[in-house]
């Protein structure tokens, strides 16, 4: 085969694009749609990755045309407090990613500084390694990332672990996608003594709190999930308890709404022990009232303390 013939058999490349339509047969529209039904609230999130969804859009239409384009820089920083959606959102971002065609494999694979450092010497790099290399073609979420860095302990071997997350950020930024989250104010500290992760992430989206309405919708959402729902008063108790709960220590957003309802439903099996005199319906075994919810130590003036949400 001659080069003229080889030439001549190359596709053509397109003249025009239709941007609404590659929208929707790319499948980022159903990932976006997925967002915005499974996460209640969280508005300007979910623009920052509608936002992100155009320009990668926009990047691989440049690319099907010829255009010269290079990759873009798809490391991210979540910042927010605990239970404000930073996982699910990683996940949908790995989905998304994948049906663009900018990571192989679209998993997600989430971390702690466990997973990458270790306790003596020789440890770290094939730990960290052994992660990157499950996280290949996907995505890595590293939770409460500022835990790599201690610099007050100098036997610490984070250090050896950030070195090696640099340089595969750098070099395989075609294949991996890294997620870095935590509390805003020490995700600065951290980025400010290290700035080489400033400078390979490009994009910082920031989780607000939810507020009180949300919190109850959300609460109602997860009951209906498993078949659970609130009576009239029950639904009032749990406004109050919302109300009172984010004001004291350890409140972790959705993660305390689900600690709250798991103990609302072993108050409510007890109560229906307790005192069922006959045989129980289907409403009688799914219905939280408001006992259940008032029966919290938060109505008591005492503290409803969520043991994961001290981390």
């Amino acid at each position: 085969m001659t080069d003229a013939t080889a030439v001549d058999e190359a596709p053509a490349r397109p003249a025009t694009v239709d941007l609404a339509r590659e929208y929707e047969s790319s499948g980022v529209a159903q990932v976006l749609r997925e967002l915005d039904a499974e996460l209640i609230g969280l508005a300007p999130v979910k623009q920052r990755i509608r936002e992100t969804a155009a320009l990668l859009l926009v990047d691989r239409a440049r690319r099907d045309m010829g255009l010269a384009h290079e990759t873009p820089t798809l490391h991210m920083s979540f910042t927010g407090n605990p239970g404000t959606g930073k996982t699910t959102v990683a996940l949908k971002m790995a989905g998304l990613l994948h049906r663009l065609g900018y990571v192989r494999k679209g998993h997600l694979v989430s971390v702690t500084r466990d997973d990458l450092v270790g306790q003596y010497i020789g440890h770290t790099a094939p730990k960290t390694k052994e992660v990157l290399k499950k996280a290949m073609g996907g995505v890595l979420f590293i939770d409460e990332a500022y835990y790599l860095y201690k610099p007050d302990n100098e036997r610490d071997y984070g250090q050896e672990a950030i070195e090696i997350l640099l340089q595969v950020m750098e070099n395989n930024r075609d294949d991996l996608v890294v997620i870095m989250a935590g509390y805003a104010d020490r995700m600065d500290r951290f980025f400010s003594a290290n700035p080489g992760f400033r400078s390979r992430i490009a994009h910082h989206i920031e989780f607000p709190d939810y507020s009180d309405d949300e919190l109850l919708r959300i609460a109602e959402t997860m009951l209906a999930n498993q078949h659970y729902a609130l009576d009239p008063a029950g639904r009032q108790a749990m406004a109050d308890y919302i109300a009172q709960r984010r004001t004291q220590p350890h409140f972790a957003n959705a993660r305390s709404i689900r600690n709250a309802l798991d103990r609302a439903r072993l108050r409510q099996a007890n109560r229906l022990f307790e005192t069922a005199t006959g045989p129980l319906d289907a409403a009688a075994l799914s219905t939280i009232t408001e006992p259940d919810i008032r029966a919290s130590r938060v109505f008591r003036g005492g503290l409803d303390v969520d043991r994961a949400a001290q981390g």
